[in-house]
């Protein structure tokens, strides 16, 4: 360990501030561009790591963190509280720039405008909270984890970038801790979906008093628990009519409005080429296939989770259909199309999907691909060398985090 003055650059894909010493790149978690810190430095390789001890000379850029999370428990669910909301959209601006020109090679001005929609909403945005439940002498905490201890859990009482239903509900979750299964660690996810609350609870062998839980949280619309294997099943739920039930389990989007605007743009950028026919990879419960099937489309929905490709299928018209599978299994059976749209997890598409693309005949007229992280947009864009990029929006959908959702539209190299 070794100590330095540093000055901080820019901001990393991770959220921590970047600066040199010597030849060493040093990753400084909670530090601003233009900060001036003292550090302590621990080196790893080519690059190191920094934790400040003292900040010398503030950056402009930098705001009081409103959270006491943020501060005094080191929380790691947010990177950016302490930036001043046009630093974080700048810095995000930056962080899709470095990523398609280090990662991709790619021409940054390739895409054109790399500027970042700003969310609405910058607080209390998010309709999902999701925390980790470890017994401590016969009491749960459950909470998130500091950025720099990973290994451990504070207890969490407030979340301001989570809707405040969605904290309400976990306050009622964790009143009724003694009904939960015996285990050391649990994982509870509580989202908002419309008027419901949904929870679902990952872990222990046995949950025998669920339906004492179930009755102790009446926020919730219905309880799913996935157990020591297989997926979540459904165990509870407040009497619903059947045609109004979601898939409730599956992936949705946490910042409701700008989730809507990234649909929408990237609807506009798949019915700019008049398809015909679509496939709609990761598609999710269907929203946006149907909204394609009723603008004339013939849609090919593709979805791994089985309840939300059964509820696409139930809404999909005639001419249309939805396939429960992954995605590379089945790509290069539901080709040729003319616009096929990618919007994958995290960890970007599977190598065998860009191979298929890359190499179909006849190609897509497009490709329209939404990623919620641009360093494995760009490695599936690298992959990619018979597609350019026609266009590239970034929106902001987790604000306060170093996260951004991007929509990048493709056509073929010699289109």
């Amino acid at each position: 360990m070794s100590h330095a003055r540093l000055h901080i650059e820019s901001i990393a894909a991770g959220g921590d501030g970047v600066a040199r010493a010597g030849s060493l790149v040093v990753f400084v978690p909670r530090t601003a561009p233009g900060d001036q810190v003292d550090a302590e430095i621990v080196t790893h390789g080519r690059f190191a790591r920094g934790a400040v001890r003292r900040v010398v000379s503030a950056s402009p850029l930098r705001t009081d963190p409103p959270c006491e999370h943020y501060t005094r428990d080191r929380c790691g669910g947010c990177q950016l509280q302490h930036l001043r909301y046009d630093a974080q959209l700048t810095a995000k601006q930056r962080i899709v720039r470095d990523a398609l020109q280090r990662i991709g090679r790619r021409d940054a001005g390739e895409a054109g405008d790399l500027a970042v929609a700003p969310s609405p909403s910058p607080w209390r945005y998010r309709r999902k909270l999701t925390l980790a439940l470890r017994r401590v002498h016969g009491h749960w905490i459950a909470g998130l984890h500091p950025y720099d201890e990973p290994g451990r859990v504070f207890p969490l009482q407030d979340c301001l970038i989570t809707d405040e239903l969605v904290v309400h509900a976990w306050h009622e979750v964790i009143a009724a801790q003694a009904e939960l299964p015996r285990a050391r660690e649990l994982r509870g996810a509580l989202r908002r979906d419309g008027a419901q609350m949904v929870f679902v609870l990952d872990g222990g062998e046995h949950w025998p008093r669920s339906a004492e839980f179930f009755a102790r949280v009446p926020s919730l619309a219905s309880l799913w628990w996935r157990g020591p294997s297989g997926p979540p099943v459904r165990l509870h739920e407040r009497q619903e009519p059947e045609a109004t039930r979601l898939p409730a389990a599956s992936f949705a989007q946490v910042n409701v409005e700008v989730a809507a605007a990234v649909r929408a743009h990237a609807l506009e950028r798949v019915l700019a080429h008049e398809p015909r026919t679509v496939v709609d990879a990761y598609a999710g419960r269907g929203d946006t296939a149907l909204t394609l099937a009723e603008a004339g489309c013939r849609v090919t929905a593709i979805e791994l989770d089985e309840a939300a490709a059964v509820w696409s299928a139930s809404r999909l018209p005639e001419g249309s259909r939805s396939i429960p599978a992954r995605v590379e299994d089945v790509i290069a059976t539901v080709l040729p199309a003319d616009v096929v749209l990618l919007n994958p997890p995290r960890d970007g598409v599977d190598a065998r999907v860009t191979g298929v693309l890359d190499s179909a005949a006849p190609a897509p007229r497009a490709i329209v691909y939404t990623s919620c992280d641009a360093a494995t947009l760009s490695r599936d864009l690298r992959r990619m060398p018979a597609w350019r990029i026609a266009s590239l929006r970034s929106f902001d959908m987790f604000p306060q985090t170093a996260h951004v959702e991007t929509v990048c539209e493709l056509i073929p190299e010699h289109a």
